[in-house]
């Protein structure tokens, strides 16, 4: 899937469906229609920067503009098992190790706190398969992730983080002026990576999610 072409899709889509034209929303970008229209046909990449301000604009999330995926989509069900919890997905694997392709097939559900969805907040769940993030994290741990779509909030924090588009991992993050830094705590078998603001924009790499409990398989 070429990215480009499938968010220039949205951004024609979204504003279509507010019956604008090229030319409104090259006044409101404070850019040119040609610009616009190079977008649009996935000529050009749109900055984040750009899309923040479309999604605000569309009243829309961020993650709209992307390719939907697995851990997007996950949202608190409403078969609550008693008025104090409810139950989320767990969405197959996240890899604390080389990022995989995100996988979207539901394993089980667990409960959680009702309490912590208060504010429109929404949680999945994740099996981590690897060592990267040990002794943390194990091999076969559930870890409920809150879904973040804010870098800043999930800076020196553990964080599912998409890499490529589709690529899924599961690493600490830390933000600098020159980009991100994704940590395993196993360093002595696993590399730290380092992402330019060049790469994030490019590659694209997202945060998706930011750890707020472990629950042990054993």
């Amino acid at each position: 899937m070429d990215i480009n072409k499938y968010i220039g899709s949205k951004m024609r889509e979204f504003r279509e469906q507010k019956n604008l034209t090229q030319d409104d929303i090259a006044e409101l970008l404070g850019t040119t229609l040609q610009t616009i229209s190079r977008y649009e046909l996935g000529e050009r990449k749109a900055t984040h920067d750009v899309l923040f301000k479309l999604a605000t604009y569309f009243n829309k999330s961020i993650n709209d503009f992307f390719p939907p995926l697995n851990f997007d989509n996950a949202t608190p069900t409403e078969t609550a098992i008693s008025d104090s919890m409810v139950t989320i997905p767990v969405l197959g694997v996240i890899k604390a190790g080389i990022p995989i392709e995100a996988q979207e097939d539901i394993i089980e559900y667990i409960e959680i706190p009702k309490k912590w969805t208060l504010g429109g907040k929404q949680f999945y769940g994740l099996q981590v398969s690897g060592d990267s993030m040990f002794p943390k994290y194990n091999d076969k741990d559930i870890v409920i992730f809150e879904k973040i779509e804010d870098m800043k909030l999930g800076n020196n924090k553990d964080c599912a983080v998409m890499v490529n588009g589709n690529d899924a991992t599961f690493k600490k993050v830390i933000l600098t002026a020159e980009g991100i830094t994704l940590v395993p705590y196993n360093t002595g078998a696993y590399d730290i990576k380092m992402y330019s603001k060049k790469d994030i924009e490019d590659k694209p790499i997202r945060i998706i999610g930011m750890a707020v409990e472990r629950r042990n398989k054993v």
